[in-house]
């Protein structure tokens, strides 16, 4: 879904454990990492897909996960010249996104990343919380910046209630 001025309506997912380390996956076949994240259909709340995105990208079910909170509001950011694919109709300029913060609640074992036709991810690992916005892709790094920053009190929150 493409809103009216190019951005691709998209969710976040930020998932954390109990020592407060966030889940990295490796995009398949690249040495490029990002958080799951993906677009939202036309019929879906940002909560649904997010759990879609979630199953599709980690194997993981609701029941496996809490919402610690998400965003107030869209977090854009657009995309480089080189990646826009300008025979697209609509055209896509970049993404908009409403990131979610999760607290893994079952085993490791849950994870597979596998569980859908075209797997998103080939490897996992835990990182320092402020890594991910040092390593992504130079064009994501504000944005995921934002969302850490705006997310990160409900990580103290979980941590101080664990």
């Amino acid at each position: 879904m493409i809103d009216d001025d190019g951005f691709r309506l998209n969710v976040g997912i930020i998932l954390t454990n109990d020592d407060g380390k966030l889940f990295w996956a490796r995009r398949v076949g690249q040495d490029a990492w990002q958080f799951p994240q993906g677009g939202m259909d036309k019929s879906e709340t940002p909560e649904v897909a997010m759990y879609r995105e979630l199953q599709e990208e980690t194997g993981l079910a609701p029941t496996d996960v809490t919402v610690l909170g998400s965003t107030k509001d869209w977090l854009k950011y657009r995309l480089p010249k080189r990646y826009v694919r300008r025979n697209q109709s609509p055209m896509c300029i970049g993404q908009k996104q409403i990131w979610f913060m999760l607290k893994l609640t079952s085993d490791e074992s849950n994870f597979n990343l596998n569980d859908s036709d075209k797997p998103e991810f080939d490897q996992w690992r835990w990182i320092d919380y402020w890594q991910p916005s040092k390593e992504v892709i130079f064009f994501k790094r504000n944005v995921y910046k934002k969302a850490l920053t705006e997310l990160q009190p409900f990580l103290k929150q979980s941590v101080d209630a664990g």
